[in-house]
């Protein structure tokens, strides 16, 4: 008699252990009753008629998943090597276990595809400099297909693009190249300004003949500051000519103005 009321009380706790769940504050559990969907239960503490009643739990926190290195070929015809991270979580615990087998491994496998597909309609230039834009564009495509698993994809990020050594040379020759032209550009840009000033300089020079004389003196005295023991310079005609014209009598011819 004692050995069956024994087995009739561990029967008992057997069956309250079991029909007693608690779920933390980031897991919920779905009830089905014979089979068919009861309800979303948690958190904290859950009654669960044993037998009648089961519960999957399902954890809401954020997953980080690590895509694979996919290979990658690229709008012009380069061949890379692409991994990247998804952030995603569960928001409806419902259609996360009824509407596909395994939602973890269900979103791997499409980040996978989505990663190829995406890419391998950019060229080179726009994997290796537009990530934000390529991000945005994954995470949109995979957060519309995974809304039906009750699914939210938060963020996408491509975490390495990897090159063969003789693309990174390639590359590397090009932004040479790139650079070699700016600096081309930058120059011819400076020589075509400076030569812009002196015909502005010239000009307001010519306008009147006294600011050339006056600019002559001056590079005169930049001379003399020099330690030369002798100095050789040009005489313009524009500062004889004034002398010559008082010296010259009323019926010498006079000389032929400076062109």
């Amino acid at each position: 008699m004692n050995t069956y009321l024994l087995v009739l009380g561990a029967m008992v706790l057997a069956i309250l252990a079991s029909a007693i769940r608690v779920f933390r504050e980031y897991e919920r559990g779905v009830v089905f009753m014979l089979g068919r969907y009861y309800t979303v239960k948690g958190p904290g503490l859950v009654i669960i008629i044993p037998v009648i009643q089961q519960a999957v739990k399902v954890d809401l926190r954020t997953v980080v998943m690590d895509v694979p290195t996919q290979d990658v070929i690229s709008r012009d015809n380069v061949s890379v090597k692409v991994n990247a991270v998804v952030y995603f979580r569960v928001v409806d615990p419902e259609r996360a276990i009824i509407q596909v087998e395994n939602f973890y491994e269900a979103t791997s496998q499409l980040a996978q595809t989505t990663l190829r597909s995406v890419l391998g309609r950019h060229e080179l230039d726009d994997l290796l400099a537009a990530r934000d834009k390529l991000n945005a564009d994954i995470q949109e495509i995979l957060d519309q297909q995974t809304d039906a698993w009750g699914i939210k994809v938060s963020n996408v990020e491509i975490k390495h693009v990897d090159l063969d050594e003789s693309m990174i040379r390639a590359i590397a020759r090009q932004a040479e190249a790139e650079r070699s032209r700016r600096a081309k550009v930058i120059h011819a840009d400076g020589e075509y300004e400076a030569s812009r000033r002196l015909v502005d300089a010239a000009r307001a020079l010519s306008a009147d003949p006294r600011a050339m004389q006056l600019r002559y003196l001056q590079t005169l005295s930049d001379i003399g500051q020099e330690k030369n023991t002798t100095v050789v310079f040009p005489l313009p005609l524009d500062l004889i000519t004034p002398l010559l014209q008082r010296t010259t009598p009323p019926d010498t011819p006079q000389p032929p103005p400076t062109p």
